[in-house]
């Protein structure tokens, strides 16, 4: 799992920046990857999983009951919804958590190559960033 932090910073040369500006360039670019992601999910799915995506990443419950109920009936099992839980010391029933987990579980579902999707963007970002390293340190 790709994370957007100091280490991934150090990774691509760009330890060296401001630490005043290394949050707001952090969140910059996960809003870049956003934005690059998106449409490519996006591509071919019909109206309603777009529909009950937006759902779940609206934290509907019924929408993300639903989800789980056909696709996941045992997602409080599984170890990962486990180790969210643990992560952000929620309650199995905290709703933000449940659709943190379930849009996870969509793209697991809908998505399965959503990882190598996010890694193709993050790598296009990355070169992007690299060309202009000299101005941004």
């Amino acid at each position: 799992m790709i994370e957007l932090n100091n280490d991934f910073l150090e990774q691509i040369g760009l330890g060296g920046m401001p630490q005043e500006h290394k949050a707001e360039f952090l969140q910059h670019i996960h809003a870049e990857l956003e934005r690059r992601v998106g449409p490519r999910l996006a591509e071919g799915m019909s109206d309603a999983q777009l529909a009950e995506f937006e759902g779940i990443i609206d934290n509907n419950r019924q929408v993300i009951d639903a989800f789980f109920a056909q696709h996941v009936p045992n997602y409080q099992q599984e170890q990962r919804f486990q180790d969210l839980i643990a992560q952000t010391g929620s309650t199995p029933d905290d709703t933000k958590v449940l659709g943190a987990y379930a849009a996870l579980r969509w793209l697991d579902v809908n998505r399965p190559n959503y990882q190598e999707t996010v890694k193709e963007a993050l790598d296009e970002i990355v070169a992007e960033i690299l060309q202009n390293k000299d101005r941004l340190v």
